[in-house]
Formats: C-alpha cells, structure tokens, sequence
C-alpha cells in the first residue's frame, strides 16, 4: 500500500454516501478517470454542492491526488448546471490542475447515479452486476475528497456533514461530530412545531424512514428530512410489499411507462419492471419474455414509482423477488456482453422539479446554508460498523479517557474494516457493537 492510501486508511475514510465502501480499497486499482459525484441528485440535500463552494482548494487538491494514485488521464467533477456557486469557485481554481475539469449535468433525477455519471462523462456502460472500474472509472464523493485532504494533513475523519431538511424550523445544513443522535440533529435545525412526524435518513428517492430518532450518525450519513407522520412520501415507503403486490394484480394497467424511466434499462442493461409487475400479477401466464432474473439490475432509485400513473411501485417488487431469488439459492449470473445505452437516454431524465412536486416536497425545498454549531453532547455513540464491509475491533478499554481524534476502533488488519476516532474528548463505555464516548460526567464537562 502506498503512503498515500496508508494516510487514507489510517484516518478510516468510507465513502461518505451510499455504502460506505473502504475509500483505500477503491484507490488501489488503476484507472483511467476519476469521476467526483458532485450531482447530489436526491431533493432537498445540500452538501456536496456547498463544499465544493466552501473548499473548493481542498477538494481539487485531494481530486488531482487521487488521479495521480491511480494513473488516471484526468479527473472531472460531476456537477449540475443548476449548481452556480460551486460552478464559479471551481472556475477560479481549475487552471492550477491541468488533468482536473468540470462536466456539467442536466438537473435530473438520478443524475448522481455513479453508473449514469460513468456514461454521461466518458460514454462507457458499467456492465450489469458490475462497477465502474471494470470501465476504467473510479467515482468518489466530495465529502471523500475533503476528508481525504484532511488526512493528508494528519486529522481522521471525526465530523459529518448533514443537510437537516423538511419540516424544521431553521433548515440547515450542518456540521457535527459523528455519534451525535438525529434527535440532536433536528434540535441544532431549530427542532420542529410537529407533534407527530417522521424522518427518513437520506433524500426522499431513496432514504428510508427511521423506526427511532435516538440513532447516532453515522460515517455516510447525508442528511434526514422531517415530515408529517401522514405525508404522502412517508406513507409511500411505509406501504408493506404484500399491500404493494396485490394492487399490483388489481392496478397495473401494463402501460410500460416504469420500464421507459429506468435507468438501468436506458443504460443498455436487461430489465423491464413492467415484465416484472406482469409476472407478479399473472405469474407464469405474465410475459412469455420476461425473466425474473432480472430484477437483480434494478438499483432501486424508485423511479418507477414516480412514473406510474397508479401509484404502484415496482422498485419495491423488485426488491421481494431480490430477496426471494437469494432464498432459493438463485444469484446474479451476467449474460450480456455488449451494451449500447438508449437513444432517448438523454430525454428521459426525469426533471427534478418535476421530481419536488410529484413527491409534495416544495415547501420544503429551500436554501440550507451551511453553520458549525458550538454544541457538546453529553455522549456519542460511534457503531463498530458504518460501512460496506467488515466490522472493526475495539482499540480501547472500557473506561479509557479519550481526546478527540484517538483512535476508537481497529481496522485490525482486515482490508474492508476500517479505523474509526473518537470525535470529542471523554470517557469510553463500551456497549455491545457501539462505543459510548461521555463527554460529560456528573453534570459537568471534562
């Protein structure tokens, strides 16, 4: 491992969205662009357009770094049009880094799909099953990117950022030690006047609803939305498959639209939802054409749903048949070899105003600038497992007394865990697959 992927490693950087895969792991190969994923396509989520207004240096500087690594020809930053800050800081710092370039994206829905990203940049198709460095692309987070400058100058990762959306009273987006609750969260937003809400962890798409406010943040948390118990989008991702599969059978009307939206299916891939519905609403007498094997390319983004004049939604089917397919011992096997993406791929983004207004977000959909609030818990909680992959080993005892930045959990010599700080000081309790940091003892602070 390289110096660099060592500094990388030792601060326990994860993709800071989505799975969280080990960042050193993805660096290690060789590519031929590394692609920043500065789309940040989800309603409402603030971020990563922020910090590339915010820390423009930090980001080109960690982005050329990492082309650099993996002996790429260029980098390019991935961001929408819409994104006029980000576009201007960028454009005042690009003519230090020869090999770093902007690509702008349309504002749609999903256009922070890494997979739409590869083929919008370059015009290579990520293969079913597949991930972008098998067309020699490595797509990174630019909240990845400024946790990496951060450890090439010796600070592991100890903060997250958050967009803290919907119904808040002050939305923002904010700065935080990890292991703070998103009950915290929601009371450095200005807390809410709902007596009853919910809140989904991540953008409206794809985030689902917290069973309790009470969990810490963690390493790829983007940010939660607050809203009414009984919003359409909260009652929406609540539906039970088996209430999903039988107005399948009864509302399908067949109309394709589902499969028109797909991304997966514009990009080249084998997947048709609408076949799917057919088979989970006529069984072996639905499509004589259809596979079920299919719904194992489905990414999930919930498209389909938005498509669907009757409300049904086919991602979550897919998601039932995932599961039962895994049961019988069935798994993903790759058949196709060539891929030619769409010719309406280009037309059929969905808009993602569009997008706020099918999903009755817009009175939420406001400015959240960006605050670093003076806050000290009373404790955090820092999970042993924040990531895609293995779990990490305590590097502490129980009671130990801590400062901010020691090192809590081991990677322990295992590829996909990773080392994992103490983001203030206190004293360690250690509680099952969880360290409890207390900051604070008898009422008073250490």
């Amino acid at each position: 491992m390289s110096a660099f992927l060592e500094k990388i490693a030792a601060a326990g950087i994860v993709g800071a969205g989505g799975a969280g895969f080990p960042t050193h792991v993805k660096l290690e190969g060789k590519a031929d662009y590394v692609l920043v994923n500065g789309a940040e396509c989800e309603p409402l989520l603030r971020v990563d357009q922020i910090l590339l207004a915010e820390e423009t240096d930090k980001i080109l500087s960690a982005l050329s770094l990492c082309v650099e690594e993996v002996g790429a020809k260029e980098g390019v930053i991935a961001l929408k049009e819409k994104y006029k800050e980000a576009i201007s800081s960028l454009e005042k710092r690009l003519s230090a880094y020869p090999k770093l370039r902007m690509h702008l994206l349309k504002n749609i829905y999903p256009a922070g799909d890494e997979q739409y990203i590869v083929q919008d940049v370059t015009g290579r198709i990520v293969p079913e099953g597949g991930i972008p460095l098998q067309v020699g692309c490595v797509v990174i987070n630019v909240e990845t990117l400024l946790n990496i400058q951060e450890a090439m100058e010796g600070r592991p990762v100890t903060m997250k950022y958050l967009t803290m959306a919907g119904h808040v009273r002050s939305p923002k987006t904010l700065k935080v030690p990890l292991g703070i609750s998103v009950r915290e969260a929601i009371h450095l937003a200005g807390g809410t006047e709902l007596e009853e809400f919910r809140v989904i962890d991540g953008g409206p798409m794809m985030g689902k609803v917290l069973s309790s406010i009470d969990v810490p943040v963690k390493k790829t948390s983007k940010g939660f939305i607050v809203l009414p118990k009984d919003h359409g989008l909260i009652l929406s991702k609540q539906k039970d498959i088996y209430t999903q599969l039988k107005e399948t059978k009864t509302a399908c009307c067949h109309c394709d639209l589902c499969t028109d939206v797909c991304p997966r299916y514009l990009l080249g891939h084998d997947i048709h939802p609408s076949k799917v519905m057919r088979i989970a609403s006529y069984g072996s007498m639905g499509d004589k054409n259809a596979s079920l094997a299919e719904v194992f390319n489905c990414c999930e983004c919930g498209l389909c749903e938005q498509a669907c004049i009757m409300n049904l939604q086919p991602w979550k089917v897919n998601i039932f048949f995932k599961a039962k397919l895994r049961e019988e011992g069935v798994s993903f096997e790759k058949k196709k070899t060539a891929y030619e993406a769409h010719p309406y791929l280009s037309s059929r983004g969905f808009p993602v105003k569009k997008l706020v207004y099918r999903l009755d977000l817009y009175p939420y959909d406001v400015e959240a600038p960006l605050e670093e609030p003076d806050y000290v818990p009373a404790s955090l909680e820092i999970l042993s497992k924040q990531h895609i992959g293995a779990p990490s080993v305590p590097a502490v005892p129980e009671g130990t007394f801590v400062e901010k930045g020691d090192l809590l959990y081991t990677s322990n010599g295992q590829k996909m865990a990773v080392n994992m700080h103490a983001p203030m000081a206190g004293r360690v309790s250690i509680k099952g697959n969880r360290i409890q940091i207390i900051t604070k003892e008898r009422g008073e602070e250490l």
